[in-house]
């Protein structure tokens, strides 16, 4: 599959995105913006004794594509430092400096794990493998109905899948739609970890838009990473404190960096697809800036259109899912797209930041306004 710039799903090419933007244009702004703003440090700078040096980093989650590997995939459980921001603007850096992160066969770590999309109807298979961890795990996906003994939950299926050990979970595609999948071994603490993903089923005949995105959102309580990179401090689930806000596992003003974030990236007259998902612990009122969608999918289950409305903000419970659609039909800008929880939005105690994306036209992308933007996001050309 060609990688794409923007969120996970149908974006535009790297070449089509410097031809938008003018090269010389962004590289023109790099390094001339600067904030003095302070930095997020509470929330896990890249201090030498915080980072553990010898983890991979993690890489933006990759759309697999379960049919064209013939209904199988293994996730191999990864340790991962992962940066959510790791520059200085806007209250950066804000790291995490262990995640554990789930890899896609060859590919990279990555926080949210990868995208597994599946066409209905089609039997697949989850191989997880837990040979380079010491702690155990499992595999568990909403949504979809299975049989028992794959339900990943160690509790009442009596599987668990232990360090050094692999297991396969065997599915059938039979309930299209968005789903969540995540460890259900100690459950918050391996989520706050970074071990969730999306299952995306495309019903039969599915029809794709022009643009088509994936994003998850989710609040952490930072303390949890910062204790297993060697910090002295202790994480409490009765008193969870989340001081770092992402999307797709990145906060702003990374979210907006075209390959690493996940900018909406439109052109004027697209129709645009959304799926937005909550791997968090709260809910998340999630606000789309001069752009009124429509609810097309909730939770897997198809919105019939007498029963669609156009609103601009959509309260997203704790797993659920949401597929939204809007049409690009404003004045070609760049329009945010956020959590109006707005303390969400930081980093730190500096605003803004956090829950934070952008829906950028292609039309903007050469403009001053941009370049300032990619240079606070950390792209350099």
């Amino acid at each position: 599959m060609t990688p794409t710039i923007g969120a996970p799903g149908d974006g535009i090419t790297r070449r089509e995105f410097l031809a938008a933007s003018g090269t010389a244009g962004v590289v023109a702004a790099a390094g001339c913006t600067t904030t003095t703003q302070p930095s997020a440090t509470e929330v896990g700078g890249r201090s030498a004794n915080q980072l553990a040096t010898n983890l991979p980093t993690t890489s933006p989650p990759e759309v697999v594509d379960l049919n064209e590997r013939d209904g199988s995939v293994t996730l191999k459980t990864v340790e991962a430092a992962h940066q959510a921001h790791p520059g200085e603007t806007m209250g950066g850096p804000v790291n995490l400096p262990v995640t554990w992160a789930w890899q896609a066969d060859d590919g990279d770590p990555s926080v949210p794990g990868p995208v597994l999309r599946v066409e209905e109807g089609t039997e697949f298979e989850v191989t997880l493998d837990n040979t380079g961890m010491k702690m155990p795990h499992t595999f568990h996906v909403h949504g979809i109905q299975k049989t028992w003994e794959n339900d990943g939950v160690p509790t009442t299926t009596g599987i668990t899948v232990g360090p050094g050990e692999k297991h396969t979970y065997e599915f059938t595609a039979n309930v299209p739609g968005t789903h969540l999948y995540h460890c259900h071994y100690q459950t918050p603490r391996h989520m706050d970890m970074g071990m969730y993903g999306i299952l995306r089923v495309d019903p039969e005949g599915y029809e794709p838009a022009d643009k088509e995105y994936f994003m998850t959102v989710r609040e952490w309580d930072s303390r949890l990473s910062r204790q297993f990179g060697g910090e002295d401090v202790t994480y409490d689930l009765t008193n969870r404190r989340p001081d770092v806000f992402t999307v797709n596992g990145k906060c702003a003003p990374r979210t907006l960096h075209p390959e690493d974030g996940s900018p909406i990236i439109v052109e004027r007259g697209d129709t645009v697809r959304v799926h937005w998902v909550n791997a968090g612990f709260s809910a998340h009122p999630l606000h789309t800036h001069n752009h009124r969608f429509e609810v097309v999918e909730r939770d897997g289950s198809p919105i019939p259109e007498a029963a669609r409305y156009k609103r601009d903000t959509q309260n997203v419970a704790p797993a659920e899912r949401y597929t939204v659609e809007f049409e690009a039909d404003a004045d070609p800008g760049i329009y945010l797209m956020h959590c109006h929880k707005v303390d969400h939005v930081r980093n730190g105690s500096t605003y803004p930041g956090g829950m934070l994306t952008g829906i950028v036209y292609t039309e903007a992308m050469d403009t001053d306004i941009f370049a300032t933007l990619m240079d606070y996001a950390g792209y350099e050309g």
